[in-house]
């Protein structure tokens, strides 16, 4: 099965991307999605969120104020660490809960859309890596249009990711997403079809298909050896 993994900016334009994909009809595990729900209510991320932070990031409906928590941890990085700490081994089981699903189905082509990608170390599991870049201006001001946030928290959601110039010189293909959303369609579908290309003998062995295969060639090996 062959995982690409899929990570940009905070206002880059991933998530476009990431919907694109899905329209044409690749699997896409999100990361962010997995992230909001172990903060549901009552689950156990939240009761260690909570017992971390305290009430006063909850709503009165007790679910967390996803605005008040990301005010307290783009502001100071060691409680964004926290958090992060908090949280990484319930998302982790997230990700790989719907690897292994996607895995089950057969799926030979799953993209990982995750936007710490490089700041969780999880590359050595995506080939090829995809990054959704626009240059730091665009993305300001994306992020301001978008969430309406003060210049400063904006610029601090921005600094608390690793730089997008530097995940670009990572990337094995790089979505400028600078200009028009046609013009990100059209690279979109050359993405498309170079992560569909025929599976690398490796990626064919660990497929359920070739998993399957190998196992039945034991089987049989041993059943001729008797």
């Amino acid at each position: 099965m062959r995982m690409v993994g899929l990570t940009g900016g905070i206002a880059s334009g991933k998530s476009t991307v990431s919907k694109e994909l899905g329209i044409r009809g690749v699997p896409v595990i999100d990361a962010d999605k997995i992230a909001h729900d172990v903060l549901r209510k009552g689950t156990r991320g939240w009761k260690r969120v909570v017992g971390i932070f305290g009430q006063d990031i909850l709503l009165g409906s007790g679910e967390v104020n996803r605005a008040r928590l990301g005010e307290i941890v783009f502001a100071d990085p060691a409680k964004r660490k926290q958090l992060n700490k908090a949280l990484e081994p319930f998302i982790a089981f997230g990700l790989w809960s719907e690897i292994f699903k996607q895995w089950l189905y057969g799926t030979h082509v799953v993209v990982l859309d995750v936007p710490l990608l490089f700041e969780a170390k999880l590359t050595w599991m995506t080939k090829p890596i995809v990054v959704v870049w626009v240059d730091r201006e665009t993305q300001e001001a994306r992020l301001l249009k978008r969430d309406h946030l003060p210049e400063e928290q904006a610029r601090n959601r921005i600094l608390a990711q690793l730089p997008l110039e530097v995940k670009r010189d990572k990337a094995d293909i790089v979505i400028d997403n600078t200009g028009t959303l046609e013009n990100t369609k059209l690279q979109v579908d050359q993405l498309f079809t170079t992560i569909n290309a025929p599976l690398s003998l490796k990626e064919l062995l660990l497929s359920r298909t070739g998993v399957l295969c190998w196992v039945t060639g034991v089987v049989i090996l041993g059943w001729l050896l008797l």
